[in-house]
C-alpha cells in the first residue's frame, strides 16, 4: 500500500495491484482444486449406454435441448470405481461425464429404453432442460473491459512519468508551481544571506513594495512589475529567492522554467495561463521563475525550430501574461538566469522586467560573510583565522565555499581529528580546484625533474613581475590530469593593463621557458599554459584594441549572435594572427630573461621543489628576498598610517582654537 502524509499523519492510499491479489488466488484454486468436483469427463453415449447405465451407478442425467448435451452424474457410493477418470482423485460433487449427440438423436427413447432395462432400484432420474450460456453475454464484453482496463493504467502511468500532477494526464495543462505563504516551513531571511549587500537592498525593496505599496504610490508611481537576477552560477541567485518568500508576508510561487516545457504541443502555453491565474486569485503575491531561459530564449537563436516551435509558442503566453492588453496588478515576478545575454528582448524590456538585479562573485568581505555562516555547526580549530581563508578563496562563488567547508570537515575527519584545522581547509582547496591526489602515480626521475623546474619556472617569473599575482604555493604533487601546479592568490582587481596582461602572460610562459634553459628541449606540460595564453592574446587584439596595428577595433560580439562570416576581410585576419603571435614571443622573451637573470636562485628553488615536493611563498622570499612590489606597498602604507597619525595629532591641537575662536 502506499504510504500518503495528510496533517503531519501517515494515511494509506488504494493501490491498484491488489486487484490482481483475489484474482491470482482464484485461478490458482481452479488449477489445482478444480478436478475435485465440476469439471466433468467427456466421452460417448455408446460407452453411456453400454457400460455406465448397466452397472447401476447413474443417479441421474440431465440433457440439455439448446445445446444437445447430457450430463451424468454418478451415485456417491460408486465414486470409487472411477477415480482413474479423475486424475486419481474422487470428486466431490457432479456432474461427473458428459456425452453431446445430434439433432437427429432421439434422446428420450434412448434413455426411456435404457431405464427400462435396469432394475427398478437402480433406475436413475432424467431431466430436459435448456443450458444457461452466460458466457455469451460476457464474451463481447471482454474485448471492451481490457482495452478500458489498459487504457487506465497506461494513462496512469504515463500521467507519472510525463509529470501531469493531480489528476494524471488529463491535467497536465495545470501549472506545477509550488505556493508558498507565510505559514510554510520555509523561513529563509535576508540574515541567513551572507554579502551580496546591493542585490538584497533592491529585493528587499520589492518585499516592502508588497508590504507598503501606499508609500511608493502615494506620489504617483507605479510598482515595478518585475526583477530578474542575473550572475555566475553558484552566487546566491535562488537562496535570494528563498529570502523573499520567507519575508515577504504574501504568497509566493516557484516555478522552474523546465517546467513549462513537454512533449504536448500547447501545454507550456497552458501552465503559463494557469499559473497567473493563480497568481491574480491571491494578489498581490510574488512569481519567482528559476533558469528562465530554458523558456524565454531569444526567438531568433532556435536555429533548427520552426516558427511555431512549442518554446516559442510558451514565451509568446509568458509575454502576453507579463504586460499584455490584460493587467497582472499585483502579481510581481521574479527570476533567475545566469545566460542573460541569450534572452528575447521583448523579454528583457520595461514593462516585463522592470529591474535587472546583477549578482556577481562574493569580493574578500563578503566571502568572510559567507564563511561565517557555512562554518557555524562546524567544530574548528580556536587558532583558524577566517580571513585567511577568504583570501585564499579568490573567485570562489558562495556554493563553492559552502563545498571547501564541507570538504574540509570530511578530511578532518578522515585523519581522525577532533577539530578541523587550517590545513584541511587549504586541502580542500586544493582537493575542489585541482582534483583529487593522485597518490598512486609514480613518477620517472627526469619527468619529475622537467615537472619541478617547470613550475619553479613559473614562481620565479611571477616573482619578478610587478604587476603578476604573488605566489602563494609551489605544488608537484599529482592532482587530477595535472602533474603540478603553481597556486597564486591574484589581485581582485575590476581592470586590467595591457602591462598587466603582458605580464600575466610571461608568467604563463614561466614553465615552457624553464624547460628550453634546462632539457634544451620543450615538452607537452606546457599545453595549458600555451591554452590560456594564446586566448589572452587573441582577446588583447580582437576584443581590447591593444594592438596597434589593428588599432582600436574590437570584434567582440556581446550578443553572441551565429557569424557565419568573420566580420574582417582575410588580411585582416592574417595581420591579427601575427600580433597575437608577437605579443606571445614578447612574453616568452620576457620569461627567459627573469630566468636566466635569476638561475641560481632559480635552480636552488627546482632543487627545493624535488625534494619537498611542496613549498610555499616564504621559501621564495628566503631565496630571492622580499618582491619589489610587496616592500613598495609596504613603505606606502607606512607612509599613509604616518600621515594619518600627523593629520590626527594637528587636529587635536587645533580643537581649542576652533572652540575659542567661535
Amino acid at each position: 500500500m502506499d504510504l500518503k502524509k495528510n496533517n503531519g499523519k501517515e494515511r494509506r492510499g488504494f493501490n491498484l495491484a491488489w486487484i490482481y491479489v483475489p484474482i491470482l488466488l482464484f485461478l490458482l484454486y481452479q488449477l489445482f482444486m478444480g478436478t475435485n468436483g465440476g469439471d466433468p469427463v467427456q466421452t460417448e453415449w455408446t460407452d453411456v449406454k453400454e457400460r455406465i447405465i448397466p452397472s447401476g451407478d447413474v443417479k441421474s442425467i440431465c440433457f440439455y435441448t439448446n445445446s444437445r448435451k447430457a450430463e451424468i452424474t454418478l451415485k456417491k457410493e460408486s465414486l470409487e470405481k472411477y477415480k482413474n477418470y479423475f486424475g486419481g482423485k474422487t470428486p466431490e460433487y457432479g456432474p461427473h461425464f458428459f456425452f453431446k449427440v445430434s439433432e437427429n438423436f432421439n434422446f428420450e427413447d434412448k434413455l426411456d429404453e435404457a431405464r427400462e432395462a435396469l432394475p427398478v432400484d437402480n433406475r436413475f432420474k432424467i431431466e430436459i432442460s435448456e443450458e444457461a450460456n452466460y458466457w455469451k453475454y460476457v464474451d463481447w464484453l471482454i474485448f471492451p473491459v481490457i482495452l478500458l482496463v489498459f487504457w487506465f493504467l497506461m494513462f496512469r502511468g504515463f500521467s507519472k512519468s510525463a509529470g501531469g500532477g493531480p489528476g494524471g494526464v488529463f491535467n497536465v495543462g495545470k501549472s506545477k508551481a509550488k505556493v508558498f505563504d507565510k505559514d510554510s516551513l520555509n523561513k529563509v531571511t535576508f540574515k541567513d544571506v551572507a554579502g551580496l549587500e546591493e542585490a538584497k537592498v533592491e529585493v528587499m525593496e520589492i518585499v516592502d513594495f508588497l508590504k507598503n505599496p501606499a508609500k511608493y504610490t502615494a506620489l504617483g508611481g507605479k510598482i515595478p512589475k518585475g526583477a530578474l537576477l542575473v550572475g555566475p552560477p553558484g552566487t546566491g541567485k535562488t537562496l535570494l529567492a528563498k529570502a523573499v518568500a520567507g519575508e515577504a508576508d504574501v504568497p509566493f510561487f516557484s516555478i522552474s522554467g523546465s517546467d513549462f516545457v513537454e512533449m504536448f504541443v500547447g501545454v507550456g502555453a497552458s501552465r503559463v495561463r494557469d499559473l497567473f491565474q493563480q497568481a491574480k486569485e491571491k494578489a498581490p503575491c510574488i512569481v519567482f521563475i528559476d533558469e528562465i531561459d530554458a523558456v524565454g530564449r531569444a526567438r531568433s537563436k532556435n536555429v533548427g525550430f520552426s516558427s511555431n516551435d512549442e518554446r516559442e509558442n510558451t514565451l509568446n503566453q509568458l509575454l502576453t501574461e507579463m504586460d499584455g492588453f490584460g493587467t497582472n496588478s499585483g502579481v510581481i515576478i521574479l527570476a533567475a538566469t545566469n545566460r542573460a545575454d541569450i534572452l528575447d528582448k521583448a523579454l528583457m524590456r520595461a514593462g516585463r522586467f522592470d529591474r535587472q538585479i546583477y549578482v556577481d562573485l562574493p569580493e574578500l568581505k563578503d566571502r568572510e560573510a559567507i564563511f561565517d555562516v557555512h562554518l557555524k555547526n562546524l567544530k574548528l580549530d580556536p587558532n583558524l583565522d577566517r580571513s585567511f581563508l577568504a583570501k585564499h578563496t579568490p573567485g570562489f562563488s558562495g556554493a563553492d565555499i559552502a563545498n571547501v567547508c564541507n570538504e574540509a570537515a570530511l578530511i578532518a575527519a578522515r585523519r581522525n581529528k577532533t577539530l578541523i584545522e587550517k590545513q584541511d581547509f587549504l586541502d580542500a582547496v586544493d582537493r575542489i580546484i585541482g582534483g583529487l591526489e593522485k597518490k598512486s602515480r609514480i613518477f620517472k626521475p627526469e619527468e619529475k625533474k622537467t615537472t619541478a623546474y617547470h613550475e619553479a619556472g613559473h614562481a620565479v617569473v611571477s616573482w619578478f613581475l610587478k604587476n603578476a599575482d604573488p605566489v602563494f604555493k609551489v605544488t608537484i604533487i599529482p592532482r587530477g590530469v595535472s602533474l603540478g601546479a603553481t597556486w597564486y592568490l591574484p589581485e581582485e582587481r575590476l581592470l586590467s593593463t595591457k602591462e598587466q596582461l603582458l605580464e600575466e602572460m610571461a608568467s604563463l610562459m614561466g614553465g615552457r621557458a624553464a624547460e628550453e634553459i634546462i632539457n634544451g628541449t620543450i615538452a607537452t606540460g606546457a599545453l595549458n599554459d600555451l591554452e590560456r595564453a594564446t586566448k589572452l592574446a587573441y582577446a588583447m587584439v580582437t576584443y581590447y584594441g591593444m594592438s596597434e596595428k589593428i588599432g582600436h577595433l574590437s570584434y567582440y560580439d556581446s550578443q553572441q549572435m551565429p557569424m557565419y562570416d568573420k566580420p574582417y576581410s582575410e588580411q585582416t585576419a592574417q595581420l591579427i594572427d601575427s600580433e597575437a603571435k608577437l605579443l606571445l614571443n614578447k612574453a616568452h622573451e620576457t620569461a627567459l630573461s627573469i630566468i636566466r637573470e635569476h638561475m641560481d636562485g632559480f635552480v636552488e628553488l627546482a632543487e627545493l621543489l624535488i625534494s619537498r615536493e611542496v613549498i610555499f611563498g616564504e621559501d621564495l622570499e628566503r631565496i630571492f628576498g622580499p618582491r619589489a612590489v610587496d616592500a613598495a606597498a609596504d613603505e606606502a602604507e607606512t607612509v599613509a598610517e604616518e600621515i594619518a597619525d600627523e593629520s590626527a595629532e594637528e587636529t587635536v591641537k587645533d580643537e581649542p582654537e576652533k572652540q575659542e575662536t567661535k
